[in-house]
């Protein structure tokens, strides 16, 4: 049988307190220039390379607060990106697993995870 739902990720949707305050973020985690703009009041696509980030603040509520990695972002440094995080303010969860990977959070409490590929 044919789907016809590609097997492909379009976005994944991270819940926000703070679409402002969290588009700022993001970008400056990722090096991003913050000249976007905000859709519908509350929702930032963050550009990314492959599929995308979108911060929806609608959506927020402290339920819905990721608490384990729904994705991770790429580093081919990790260890300068662990510093990176750290040296944002960032709430480190774990150090560097297996040379390989660690986790954190954003100001709305979502885990993320940086693993180098």
């Amino acid at each position: 049988m044919t789907s016809p739902i590609l097997n492909q990720i379009g976005a994944v949707f991270i819940p926000v307190s703070d679409i402002e305050r969290s588009k700022q973020w993001y970008c400056h985690l990722l090096g991003l220039p913050l000249d976007g703009e905000v859709l519908f009041g509350h929702l930032y696509v963050v550009p990314m390379q492959g599929p995308g980030i979108v911060l929806d603040s609608k959506i927020f509520t402290t339920e819905c607060v990721l608490n384990a990695p729904a994705f991770h972002l790429n580093t081919r440094d990790i260890d300068a990106a662990y510093d990176f995080v750290k040296e944002s303010g960032a709430e480190i969860l774990t150090d560097i697993e297996h040379d390989h990977w660690f986790n954190f959070k954003d100001p709305d409490g979502n885990v993320l995870m940086v693993c180098r590929c």
